[in-house]
C-alpha cells in the first residue's frame, strides 16, 4: 500500500481536515471507464479587500460561481454522452465521468489529483496518513482551466503516469516533458502566443508599450516569453507590472496609477480573466487616456469584458470559434426538477433566476420561491452562450482524444474488451499517437511535447450598431503554414474608442530619411534623438542607425536621403563668362585681321615700311593665333584639347614675343645704322630676323614636345576642390613642363622689355620702342599677376584667369604697337611721310 503524508497536516489541523475530507464530484455518471474532469467553477473573495483567498475556509467550495466554467464542465458531460451514442468509437463500452470543482485553489486541485490517482474513495488512517485504496484509478483527466493548478496536478498525476489533457492551461512551462511527462493539452502553448503577439505589435509600429501580467505561472512565464520575443523585434517596454487578485487592494491601485501616468498607449496584458476583471474595474473609477489593449487568450474571448468601453478596440489571439451540433439543446434541456438532482445545477438555477427552488431543504439566500415561470431559453449568460464555443471546443477535443486513446488500447478491428486491464501509461502512449478529426471537423493530434499545432483567431472588440461590443475575427494565425504566411491580418480592425486609424505608441517619433538615431543616455533604445547626417552622408531608410557616405562622384540632395551625381563644372560655351570671353577673343582676332588689312593696303607707305613690314605681318598673324588659341580653353576638356590649349598658347606667344623682340632689335639697329661709319644693319637684316624668330619659336616647340612626350596634360575630374561638384579641368601632367613654357615666354618678354627700355630716348618721330616698352610692361604685369590668381582661383575660374591673361596681354600688344600707326595711317595721312619719320619736318608745319 502506497503511503502519502500531506505537508503541514500535523502542524495545521485545518489543512489536515481539508485533506482528510473527500472532495465530492459536482457531476458524475457511472460507466465501464470513468474519465476525470476538474474545472474552476467557484472562487473566493474577501469583500473588504476585494481579494481572493488561496485556501477555502471550509472543506466544501462556497463562493461566486463562474457560469463559464460550469458551461465547460457540462461540455465534458455532453461529449461523453455523444461518445456513448456512437457505434464506431468504443462500441459496447460506456464511459462515465467524475467532474470536480477546484474552487480556483491549488490545494484542492492537488487533492482531487490524489483522488484520481488513488481511487475515487480516499482513505485516511487515524494519523492523517493518506493510504492508496485498491479501487481503480481514472484512465485520464480533463482539466484544469488555469495553468497554476494544472502544474500542481501534472506533478502529482505524472508520478502515476495518468494522462492529463488540459483545455485551457497555456503556460509554456507545461511543455517540459521532464517535469510533466503525462501532461497534454488541446490549447496552444503560450510560447506561440507570446511570439505572435510580439510580431503583431511590431507589425503595427508600436515600439513603446506597457506590460501587465498575472503574478502566476501563466502570467510570469507568458510575459517572460513575450518580453524575449519583443526584445528581438526591437520593442521597448516602459514598465512591466505583475498583479494577482489575492494581493491587497493597494497593489491594484498602484498598478492602475502606473498605467494612468505612463506615456505608452499600448498595453500588453498577459492576465488571467479574474485578474483582468479587477484591473478593469479599478481603471474605470477615474478618467483614463485612450489605451490600446493587446490581450492574451485568457481574457480576450471572455464575454465579461464586453461591458467595458475602455476595452473597445482590444486585440488578442484566441482559439478559433467553432460549432458543436446539439450542444445548445443539451445545455437548455434543464428543468427545475432536473436541476434539483444536482447541487451545482441547483445553485446555477437559483443564481440565474434569483429564486429558491421549491422543496429545497436548508436555508436559502433568496426570499422568492421559483414559481415555474423561469425560462432558461430566455436566459443570457456565459452558461447559455454558444455563439463562440472556443474553449468549449477544446474540452470537446480533449474528451474525444481520451476516448480515442482508450479505444486504441482495449479495442481491435472487431470489438472492444471492457474487461481488459491496462496501466495508465498505456493510455498516455496511445494518447500521444492519436490523430483524428472530430465530429465537428477539427483535427486532433499532439506533438512530442503534448502540444497541438498553434492555430489562433485574431479577435477585435468592436462596437456593433446598437453600441454594444462584440468579438470580431480580424485575422488568423496558423503555425503549420510556411514561414512568413503564418499571420494574416485584415484591414477591418477597429482601434481604441472605435477609431479607424492605427494609434501611435512610440517613445520617440521615427527618424526620417536624412537623419540617424542617437540613443538617449540612460533610456531604452526606443528613446532616441534624430541627428542630421553629416555633410556628404545620407540615410535612405526610416530609423537608420548610421548614415552612409556617398561615393566620391556623388553628393547628397537637400534632404540627404539619396546620393545624386555631382554636377560637372567647366567653362562652357553657354556660360555667361564663356560667352564674354569668346566675344573678346573673336573681337581681338578681328582687330588683328583689320590691322593686317590696313597694313597690307598701305604696305608701301613709309610708316609701314619703316616698322619692318615683314615682322609686323608676322606679329599680327601671331596675335591672331593668340586671340584664337584662347578659344581652346573653352568647352569640356578632352585629351586633345588639353594638349592643344597649352602647347598652342606657348608656341603662339613665343612667336608673338619673338616678333616684338625682333622689331625692338631692328629699332635699335636702325638707330645705330644712322651713325656715320656704322654697318650694324648688315648683321641683322631680314634673313637674320627670320632666323631669330624661327630659333626662338623652335626652342619653345622643343620644350612643348618634351612636355607632351614625358607627361602631357590630360582631362581630369577634380573631386577635392569642391565637395558638392566635380571640376572638369586639364591636369598639367608635368608641372615642370608648364612652368618651363611660361618661364621661357617670361624670359623673352623681360629681354624685349629691357631692349625697348634702352631705346626709350630715341627721337619721338622714330621711337617705336616707346610703344613696345608700354606693351611689354603691360604684358609682364599681366603675367606676374596671373601666377597668384591662377593658383588661387577655384574651378572654372582658373581657366577664365588664364584666358583673361592671354587676351589682356594680346590686347596690350596690339593696342600699344599698332594702334598709333593705324591712327596715323587712317586719320593723319600727312604724317605718313619719310621726312616726318626722319624728323625733318618742323612741328609748326604739321
Amino acid at each position: 500500500m502506497t503511503v502519502f503524508s500531506p505537508a503541514g497536516c500535523n502542524a495545521n489541523p485545518v489543512s489536515c481536515r481539508l485533506w482528510a475530507s473527500p472532495q465530492i464530484p459536482i457531476l458524475s455518471k457511472n460507466g465501464d471507464f470513468v474519465i476525470g474532469g476538474i474545472f474552476s467553477i467557484h472562487y473566493y473573495t474577501r469583500s473588504e479587500q476585494n481579494t481572493y483567498t488561496m485556501m477555502p475556509p471550509q472543506p466544501q467550495c462556497a463562493g461566486s460561481m463562474e457560469f463559464r466554467e460550469l458551461h465547460l464542465a457540462r461540455a465534458l458531460e455532453f461529449t461523453i454522452h455523444e461518445i456513448n451514442n456512437r457505434t464506431d468509437l468504443l462500441p459496447g463500452i460506456t464511459l462515465g465521468y467524475q467532474i470536480y470543482d477546484s474552487c480556483s485553489a491549488v490545494p484542492v486541485s492537488i487533492k482531487v489529483a490524489f483522488q484520481f490517482a488513488n481511487g475515487l474513495d480516499p482513505v485516511f488512517n487515524d494519523t492523517g496518513t493518506y493510504l492508496k485504496s485498491a479501487s481503480a484509478a481514472v484512465p485520464a483527466v480533463v482539466g484544469e482551466s488555469s495553468s497554476t493548478p494544472s502544474i500542481g496536478m501534472a506533478r502529482t498525476l505524472g508520478l502515476f503516469g495518468i494522462p492529463q489533457v488540459s483545455h485551457a492551461s497555456t503556460c509554456a512551462c507545461l511543455s517540459d516533458k521532464r517535469q510533466f511527462p503525462s501532461f497534454c493539452r488541446t490549447v496552444p502553448s503560450d510560447h506561440h502566443q507570446a511570439a505572435v503577439l510580439a510580431k503583431m505589435v511590431k507589425y503595427f509600429g508600436w515600439t513603446w508599450i506597457g506590460a501587465i501580467h498575472s503574478n502566476t505561472d501563466y502570467g510570469n512565464y507568458g510575459m517572460a516569453s513575450f518580453l524575449k520575443a519583443a526584445q528581438q523585434e526591437g520593442i521597448c517596454v516602459e514598465y512591466s507590472e505583475a498583479y494577482l487578485r489575492t494581493q491587497p487592494r493597494s497593489k491594484l491601485e498602484r498598478v492602475a496609477n502606473v498605467i494612468r501616468r505612463s506615456t505608452a498607449r499600448v498595453i500588453v496584458a498577459f492576465l488571467a480573466s479574474g485578474d483582468m476583471k479587477f484591473l478593469v474595474e479599478e481603471l474605470v473609477r477615474q478618467p483614463l487616456p485612450p489605451l490600446q489593449w493587446i490581450a492574451s487568450e485568457a481574457w480576450i474571448i471572455h464575454p465579461y469584458f464586453l461591458q467595458f468601453n475602455i476595452c473597445a478596440g482590444a486585440l488578442g489571439f484566441g482559439v478559433p470559434r467553432s460549432e458543436i451540433p446539439g450542444f445548445r439543446e443539451f445545455l437548455l434541456n434543464l428543468s427545475p426538477s432536473q436541476a434539483m438532482k444536482s447541487p451545482i445545477l441547483t445553485e446555477f438555477w437559483e443564481s440565474s433566476f434569483s429564486c429558491s427552488l421549491k422543496g429545497r431543504t436548508g436555508s436559502s439566500e433568496f426570499l422568492r420561491q421559483c414559481d415555474g415561470s423561469e425560462d432558461i431559453h430566455a436566459l443570457q449568460n456565459p452558461y447559455t452562450d454558444t455563439s463562440q464555443l472556443r474553449i468549449t471546443n477544446m474540452v470537446y477535443k480533449a474528451t474525444y482524444a481520451i476516448a480515442h486513446a482508450i479505444h486504441g488500447v482495449i479495442c481491435n478491428d472487431v470489438q472492444c474488451d471492457k474487461t481488459h486491464t491496462f496501466a495508465p501509461w498505456q493510455i498516455l502512449n496511445q494518447l500521444k499517437r492519436v490523430n483524428f478529426t472530430t465530429k465537428n471537423g477539427y483535427q486532433v493530434n499532439f506533438d512530442s511535447n503534448g502540444d497541438p499545432a498553434a492555430v489562433y483567431e485574431l479577435i477585435n472588440l468592436q462596437f456593433k450598431k446598437n453600441g454594444s461590443l462584440d468579438f470580431v475575427p480580424v485575422g488568423y494565425y496558423d503555425s503549420s503554414k510556411p514561414r512568413g504566411q503564418e499571420l494574416i491580418i485584415s484591414s477591418t480592425i477597429s482601434w481604441v474608442g472605435g477609431q479607424t486609424e492605427v494609434p501611435v505608441s512610440v517613445c520617440s517619433e521615427s527618424c526620417p530619411p536624412g537623419t540617424r538615431k542617437a540613443v538617449q543616455k540612460g533610456r531604452p533604445v526606443c528613446c532616441f534623438d534624430c541627428i542630421p547626417c553629416a555633410e556628404g552622408e545620407i540615410s535612405n531608410n526610416t530609423d537608420s542607425l548610421e548614415c552612409t557616405c556617398c561615393l566620391p562622384e556623388f553628393w547628397p540632395n537637400a534632404k540627404q536621403d539619396i546620393c545624386l551625381p555631382k554636377p560637372v563644372e567647366f567653362l562652357s560655351w553657354h556660360d555667361s563668362l564663356g560667352i564674354i570671353l569668346t566675344v573678346f577673343s573673336i573681337t581681338g582676332a578681328f582687330m588683328a585681321v583689320c590691322v593686317t588689312v590696313v597694313f597690307y593696303k598701305h604696305r608701301a607707305s613709309p610708316i609701314v615700311r619703316a616698322n619692318n613690314s615683314e615682322l609686323s605681318f608676322l606679329l599680327l598673324f601671331s596675335l591672331t593665333l593668340c586671340f584664337l588659341c584662347s578659344l581652346t580653353f573653352i568647352g569640356q576638356p578632352s585629351e586633345w584639347s588639353c594638349m592643344l590649349r597649352h602647347t598652342a598658347f606657348g608656341i603662339t606667344f613665343v612667336l608673338c614675343i619673338s616678333c616684338v623682340l625682333g622689331k625692338t632689335i631692328v629699332v635699335l639697329m636702325a638707330f645705330r645704322a644712322t651713325i656715320p661709319g656704322s654697318n650694324v644693319m648688315k648683321w641683322f637684316g631680314p634673313p637674320q630676323q627670320r632666323l631669330s624668330v624661327l630659333a626662338f619659336t623652335l626652342i619653345q616647340a622643343v620644350i612643348c614636345v618634351i612636355w607632351l612626350k614625358v607627361s602631357p596634360p590630360y582631362p581630369f575630374r577634380n573631386l577635392k576642390h569642391y565637395k558638392d561638384k566635380i571640376i572638369l579641368e586639364c591636369h598639367l601632367g608635368s608641372s615642370i613642363g608648364f612652368w618651363a613654357v611660361l618661364g621661357y615666354i617670361g624670359l623673352l618678354a623681360v629681354l624685349c622689355f629691357i631692349l625697348a627700355f634702352l631705346a626709350r630716348k630715341l627721337p619721338d618721330n622714330f621711337n617705336e620702342a616707346k610703344f613696345i616698352t608700354f606693351s611689354m610692361l603691360i604684358f609682364c604685369a599681366v603675367w606676374i599677376t596671373f601666377i597668384p590668381a591662377y593658383v588661387s582661383s577655384p574651378g572654372k575660374l582658373t581657366v577664365a584667369v588664364e584666358i583673361f591673361a592671354i587676351l589682356a596681354s594680346s590686347f596690350g600688344l596690339i593696342i600699344c604697337i599698332f594702334a598709333p600707326k593705324c591712327f596715323i595711317i587712317v586719320f593723319r595721312p600727312l604724317k605718313n611721310t619719310k621726312k616726318h619719320l626722319m624728323g625733318k619736318v618742323p612741328s609748326k608745319a604739321l
